[in-house]
């Protein structure tokens, strides 16, 4: 085709051709659907507006739903090398025809294949094809924009503040560092800094292995800066932290660059002291060499290593990609998506959440939950090997790549987005990550499907006041049974004591340390432990209308279909640093709680009178909690997980944040205090009106927004879209008065169109605060028979919230035994 036939093809769709800007995702690594990558057989195509890619399943849908008709098509090719006269293959040479930022096969060895990336623009309805580069016949600001594309950094890389991966940078001095032959070997444990006798925060410095060390942190790791002043004095650049080194890394310390880095070679660097990183794992009290006295670590037993492991490919046994300290994440959604309520929530209803998805559906929570689903359960990227005597004809043309496991950046970017914690690269509590993503699921549930409804319970709380024996009933919404450790339980107490002396013993002797002992606590104790009466602190009596001791005690009012478990392992030491329980709690197949229902108010018991408490607020707060009504996307999540830490539901913390005006988790506790008796106390976040100082000052005291309808102007818009009012009106009390969202809404909830009842409903009750659906009276909860069986569980190897690797183990549908999900590093 001639230079002026593809500039006249092109003058159509060039208002649509775009160069992307400073701030700009430019996606060519991860269909927005799926997870086709230029590995693909079909490639991706990158839309030159949006900037936004799709597999070739998914391109048409994008093309049909935003009439944008120019993508670039990237492909990588994988070819076996040329074999030289010896039989080996061809020296390696820098290929220039690679311009993709992408991962290699891991299955490849790099030496035996090469790659060639491909790409051209394609004109969609009729697939014209312009082969890139074509400078010659491209208008300028195509090839520009083309340029611009092919150069663009990942959009998960650390370019910007909203981005969620807080990525390490590759330290300048790791390729080349100078390690001194001295002898130097670092022992197992009893460390301490060359300077001074501290035991804690200890470096170790990787070019002449001095242990030192560091300075005093905001997480109570303190130190006399030892570290910092040996380099000064020698100049060794890098350094790394004792107690972090597991299989998967460490944290390494650049203080040239005055920064934490990578060190793609630490491996090596540590083997050069001693230190085989491969069998090590971050403890509180050193290194555990395995050469020193063989044992079996708890890395091995729950990565089961030395059993023989058959391999396990096809739909539903598809592993997740680590992106580095991601393996909570990833446990936790392999086993959500082995219930089938989810399942059917979020893969069963693919075709309708992809077509009534956002413009961008990567910023669309269900557009990638089930994404994720469909990754995991399709079986597409979980295929077993080729067999071999294929091999040799495929590799005669053409490697087709086989993509075995996925990546969940995208998904990751979505849910972790502005939360001060998941959206940093550092280690994460599955705990806590489950409840972020109930709260997630309640927030964006389709229509009046919730899939999350089966965690849910009531809990029935029973506080007795000591003074005068009065008692109070109250009920609370729980997704998960967090029960403490019974450590005076333990069966083992003997075998302790006498570890304990051994190990004291060994460590001022600076001999091994003998093998471990941990403390066997039986299950049915931390059932006991669960159902024990604990004291309640700062109770506030209201039949003495005075503060008073009081005792509390937990019951289930109901069951549900699936109880979530939590061992509470971990625990803060007198330094406020967190600290894991090292203990062996044998789980059991079959549990029954039927002995913990509730049984509610009993004959002779006198209930509490029903007066509240007064209410606390800082004397300079109340001008300001009375004029501010925060936007719902604003809330502290951090005063939210600490309130939910003490106990309390994640939906009522939410609430108590909100109506607090972000004022911190003190004030928003005594909001609690004041409204846990009110039957909506645990029901998700309704949104007032941002009318003003009057409706957020009624909101701080629970009361409902009195006017609640939507503006008119905005309602005008989308009925001058040929929309019913009644499904403006609706969208938009479902989605704060936001007309972009509420499109959305309208696209995705299409059964309500017809719903008239409903409607005139809403219309006849403007004093209600309605949201998207109506819903029964009380919280939304499933009893079940308090009868379960074990089928996943999620183990943590390590012994700090901050570093470790967390395993699945599911036990998959007609399969006795309990596979063990593994996440590819």
């Amino acid at each position: 085709m001639a230079a002026g036939d593809i500039g006249e093809l092109l003058v159509p769709h060039m208002p649509t051709i775009r160069v992307p800007r400073s701030g700009d995702r430019v996606y060519k690594n991860e269909c927005a659907f799926s997870y086709d990558s230029p590995n693909s057989e079909g490639g991706l195509y990158v839309c030159m507006n949006t900037f936004l890619a799709f597999g070739r399943e998914h391109v048409e849908r994008h093309f049909r739903k935003t009439g944008q008709s120019v993508y670039m098509h990237l492909k990588r090719h994988v070819r076996e090398k040329v074999r030289g006269a010896s039989g080996g293959a061809l020296p390696k040479r820098r290929n220039s025809k690679i311009f993709l930022d992408l991962d290699t096969d891991d299955d490849l060895n790099s030496d035996d294949y090469e790659y060639e990336d491909e790409a051209k623009l394609v004109i969609f309805p009729d697939h014209y094809e312009i082969a890139l580069p074509n400078i010659e016949e491209l208008p300028a600001l195509v090839t520009i924009a083309c340029d611009a594309v092919l150069s663009s950094k990942s959009p998960y890389r650390k370019q910007d503040p909203d981005t969620w991966e807080n990525e390490l940078p590759v330290s300048k001095y790791a390729n080349n560092l100078t390690q001194l032959d001295n002898g130097v070997r670092i022992p197992p444990n009893g460390w301490k800094c060359a300077r001074c006798d501290l035991r804690e925060n200890l470096w170790l410095n990787l070019t002449d292995g001095s242990v030192l060390c560091g300075k005093w942190f905001f997480d109570s790791s303190g130190g006399n800066g030892h570290a910092l002043e040996h380099y000064r004095d020698m100049g060794y650049p890098l350094a790394v932290k004792l107690g972090t080194i597991t299989p998967d890394g460490a944290d390494v310390y650049s203080f040239q660059e005055e920064e934490p880095v990578l060190d793609p070679h630490l491996a090596k660097h540590l083997a050069h002291f001693g230190i085989d990183m491969l069998h090590m794992h971050g403890t509180e009290n050193g290194l555990r060499d395995n050469d020193i006295k063989p044992r079996v670590s708890e890395w091995e037993v729950i990565q089961e290593t030395g059993t023989k492991l058959k391999p396990m490919y096809g739909p539903g046994y598809t592993g997740l990609k680590n992106l580095g300290n991601s393996c909570y994440l990833s446990s936790v959604m392999q086993a959500i998506f082995s219930i089938p309520e989810f399942q059917r929530a979020y893969v069963g209803n693919l075709p309708r959440i992809f077509d009534y998805s956002p413009l961008d559906p990567t910023q669309d929570f269900n557009t990638q939950m089930t994404k994720l689903g469909h990754g995991l359960l399709s079986g597409q990227y979980s295929k077993p090997p080729v067999k071999s005597e294929l091999i040799e004809q495929v590799m005669k043309e053409e490697h087709k790549p086989q993509q075995n496991g996925i990546s969940p950046r995208m998904f990751k970017a979505f849910v972790s987005k502005s939360h001060p914690e998941f959206s940093s690269n550092r280690q994460q509590d599955a705990q806590e990550f489950f409840l972020h993503l109930v709260n997630l699921v309640e927030r964006n549930r389709i229509g009046s499907e919730n899939p999350s409804d089966v965690f849910r319970f009531l809990v029935e709380e029973r506080i007795q006041c000591c003074q005068t024996r009065k008692v109070r009933y109250t009920e609370r919404v729980d997704y998960l049974m967090q029960l403490p450790v019974a450590m005076e339980a333990a069966t083992n107490k003997d075998e302790l004591i006498a570890y304990e002396l051994t190990r004291r013993e060994a460590e001022a002797n600076r001999r091994p340390l003998p093998e471990l002992v941990r403390a066997k606590i039986p299950f049915s104790a931390c059932l006991q432990a669960f159902s024990e009466p604990e004291n309640v602190d700062d109770f506030w009596s209201s039949a003495l209308q005075a503060k008073s001791a009081g005792v509390k005690t937990s019951r289930f009012a109901s069951f549900p279909e699936y109880l979530v478990v939590q061992i509470k392992k971990f625990t803060f030491g007198l330094d406020w640093v967190p600290k894991k329980f090292d203990v062996s709690i044998d789980m059991p197949d079959l549990l029954d709680i039927n002995h913990l229902r509730a049984r509610g108010l009993q004959p002779g018991e006198e209930e509490l009178p029903d007066i509240s408490p007064p209410i606390v607020i800082p004397d300079d707060s109340k001008d300001r909690l009375m004029n501010q009504l925060i936007d719902p996307s604003e809330i502290d999540e951090s005063s939210v997980m600490q309130l939910a830490e003490m106990g309390f539901p994640l939906e009522a913390c939410r609430k108590a944040v909100y109506f607090t005006g972000n004022m911190g988790a003190e004030v928003a506790f005594n909001w609690i205090i004041v409204h846990m008796e009110e039957p909506d106390f645990a029901e998700p976040l309704t949104m007032p009106g941002y009318g003003g100082a009057a409706s957020a000052g009624a909101s701080v005291f629970g009361a409902t927004g009195l006017d609640n309808q939507p503006p008119e102007e905005i309602v005008a818009i989308i009925t001058s879209m040929g929309f019913h009012r009644n499904q403006a009106v609706q969208a938009l009390r479902a989605t704060n008065n936001n007309l972009e969202r509420a499109l959305d809404w309208i696209f995705s909830h299409p059964e309500f169109e017809e719903d008239s009842d409903f409607v005139i409903e809403m219309e006849n009750n403007a004093n209600a605060n309605i949201i998207s659906e109506a819903k029964p009276e009380g919280p939304r909860v499933k009893d079940g028979s308090g009868m379960y069986e074990l089928f996943a569980f999620i183990s943590h190897m390590g012994t700090s919230t901050m570093s470790g690797h967390y395993v699945c183990h599911i036990k998959k549908e007609g399969r006795p035994e309990f596979g063990y999900l593994k996440t590819s590093r």
